[in-house]
C-alpha cells in the first residue's frame, strides 16, 4: 500500500471541508470527548467532502462507528489497540494505521498486521503532553528497517523544512497538526507541503 507523502490530520469536519478541496488526498479525523451524534455527523460530512476530492479518509480511535459509517480505514492508538476488536475491523474490509512510541509498542503493533505504523514524536510538539522524548529521524530509519514493506508514518513537530530529513531517513508519510490549522493561512500552508512533498508522490 502506498501513502501520499502529505498526511493531515484534523479535529473537524470543518477543516476537512476547508482543507481537502485545496488537493490534500490523505487526511484523518482525530476528534476527542465529542458526543456520538456530533461524531457521526462530523465523520459523514467527512466521508462525502474527501469522495468528492479523491481523498483518503481514515478515522481516528471510533472503530465501532467508522465500521458502522461504511468507512474504509481507522487509526488506532495503543491504549484503543488493546481495547478494539481487530477481527471486526479487518471483517469488516476497514485498512489500519498504528500509533508506536517504543519498541514495546512496535512489536504490539507489528503483531496487529496494520497497513501502516506511524512513529513519533520526532521533534517536539506542541500538541500534546508526550511521556516520550523526542524520537529522532535516526529513530525513523530503525523503524523502517525493521517495519519494512509495511509504510512508515512520521509525526510530530513536523514542517516543510523538516521533510527532506523526515523521507530520506525512511519515512513514507509525513504528519502534520499544528503547522497548519494555527498557521495565519492554512489554505496557503496546505499548497505549500503539497507542493513541498510532490517530489516522493
Amino acid at each position: 500500500m502506498k501513502l501520499d507523502p502529505f498526511y493531515l490530520i484534523v479535529d473537524s469536519a470543518d477543516w476537512i471541508d476547508r482543507l481537502v478541496p485545496v488537493g490534500v488526498k490523505l487526511v484523518q479525523l482525530r476528534m476527542k470527548n465529542m458526543p456520538e451524534h456530533r461524531l457521526r455527523d462530523d465523520i459523514r460530512r467527512a466521508r462525502a467532502t474527501c469522495a468528492a476530492h479523491g481523498c483518503q479518509l481514515i478515522v481516528n480511535d471510533y472503530w465501532q462507528i467508522a465500521i458502522e459509517e461504511a468507512c474504509d480505514f481507522v487509526h488506532l492508538g495503543q491504549e484503543d489497540l488493546a481495547e478494539a476488536d481487530i477481527a471486526a475491523i479487518r471483517a469488516a474490509g476497514l485498512k489500519l494505521g498504528l500509533s508506536t512510541h517504543d519498541e514495546a509498542e512496535l512489536d504490539t503493533a507489528l503483531a496487529a498486521k496494520p497497513d501502516y505504523i506511524a512513529l513519533g514524536p520526532v521533534w517536539p510538539t506542541i500538541l500534546k503532553k508526550m511521556k516520550w522524548a523526542p524520537q529522532g529521524v535516526e529513530k525513523l530509519r530503525d523503524w523502517k528497517t525493521r517495519i519494512a514493506p509495511i509504510p512508515l508514518v512520521a509525526i510530530g513537530g513536523l514542517n516543510p523544512d523538516r521533510l527532506q530529513a523526515v523521507f530520506e531517513n525512511g519515512a513514507d508519510s509525513a504528519a502534520v497538526v499544528t503547522d497548519i490549522t494555527l498557521n495565519a493561512d492554512p489554505e496557503t500552508r496546505t499548497c505549500e507541503w503539497i507542493a513541498r512533498t510532490t517530489r516522493w508522490r
